[in-house]
């Protein structure tokens, strides 16, 4: 086994550690993702409102689909 090996079992096991996370706390990811784009919307102004809401929509998406089903996060659309 090559070290290459060893680095993709571990993220492997990242990977699937990331996902029962997100199975078990996903309203609090989706609410720290939320809260990372406001913040991050701020701090631009709201020069780059539509590039940041479009990164935390994958964000979120990527990260509900860590364990193949896309449940754990919910993508509510932003109050206008």
């Amino acid at each position: 086994m090559g070290i290459f090996d060893k680095f993709k079992g571990k993220a492997e096991d990242l990977k699937d550690k990331a996902g029962d996370l997100v199975d078990q706390h996903g309203d609090k990811v989706g609410d720290g993702l939320d809260k990372a784009g406001d913040f991050a919307d701020q701090k631009t102004g709201g020069k780059y409102g539509d590039k940041i809401d479009q990164g935390v929509d994958v964000a979120k998406d990527r990260l509900d689909g860590l364990d193949g089903q896309d449940d754990d996060i919910e993508n509510k659309p932003k109050p206008a």
